[in-house]
């Protein structure tokens, strides 16, 4: 398949996901969460894909979302959109980040420049986390009026604990990579020149070791993590940031900004 908002490079046994949109930051508007739900259920089919890096063309992984053209646009009442679609809309994230993590592949988000929101998201989908030490994070739903949706919360504090999960979401406040090396939210954080050098690294690492052990043990994690099954928990979250959307889409209408 061919994307407009992604591009995919394959080297031998690894494969590399990027977001393709340096001139918005990789923004994410609609489309660029439909083509990263199709990208990694594509993948799904790779077999012999067994390593997959998430990174971010340009300055930045992710700068959340699209403020020019915001993913909820669809979901606001007047918008022309009828109840299904508005409804979709509003699972375009869950979808995107259920696909990542249904991934049977290993998955390495390689983080630089910001994360911010819903990119911060995606890389919570993704197994491991190694960023540039410049790296900023920002999760700012809430003082948007909005709640952080897409299953990121219970991803978010199954990462690092309830009470820091709340603090970050409920506060807004920004967070360097240092503090989110601290807080458990990533493995590890390098020198930006060394960023490529040791996420490859993994990679390789990850796709010379034997792969029925590999994948029965990313199976291992993964039945520990849904021991309460994840999409019962975030089954509900869209049908919430569309109520948010509708309950007052003037406080959700983004600033225009470049």
């Amino acid at each position: 398949m061919t994307y407009e908002t992604l591009t995919i490079e394959r080297d031998g046994p690894i494969a590399r996901v990027w977001l393709n949109r340096p001139e918005r930051r990789n923004a994410l508007n609609a489309l660029a969460l439909e083509e990263v739900a199709a990208a990694f259920t594509e993948l799904q089919r790779s077999f012999d894909t067994p390593v997959v890096i998430l990174g971010g063309r340009g300055q930045s992984f992710c700068a959340g979302a699209d403020r020019k053209d915001p993913p909820a646009a669809r979901m606001a009442v007047g918008s022309g959109a009828g109840p299904r679609e508005r409804r979709y809309a509003s699972q375009l994230g869950r979808r995107a980040l259920a696909a990542i993590e249904a991934l049977e592949a290993i998955t390495i988000a390689r983080l630089h420049g910001h994360a911010v929101g819903g990119g911060l998201a995606l890389a919570l989908a993704c197994d491991l986390r190694v960023a540039a030490a410049g790296t900023g994070f920002h999760i700012p739903e809430v003082d948007l009026g909005v709640p952080l949706s897409w299953g990121a919360v219970p991803r978010l504090a199954r990462e690092i604990g309830m009470a820091r999960a709340k603090e970050l979401i409920l506060l807004c406040d920004r967070f360097d990579a240092a503090a989110a090396e601290r807080y458990g939210l990533l493995n590890r954080v390098v020198a930006e020149q060394e960023l490529d050098a040791v996420v490859d690294d993994w990679a390789q690492r990850l796709a010379a070791k034997p792969p029925w052990a590999v994948h029965m043990t990313k199976t291992q994690f993964r039945a520990y993590a849904h021991a309460v099954p994840l999409g019962d928990v975030t089954e509900a979250d869209g049908d919430l940031l569309g109520a948010a959307v509708r309950e007052d889409p003037t406080r959700f209408a983004f600033p225009k900004k470049t």
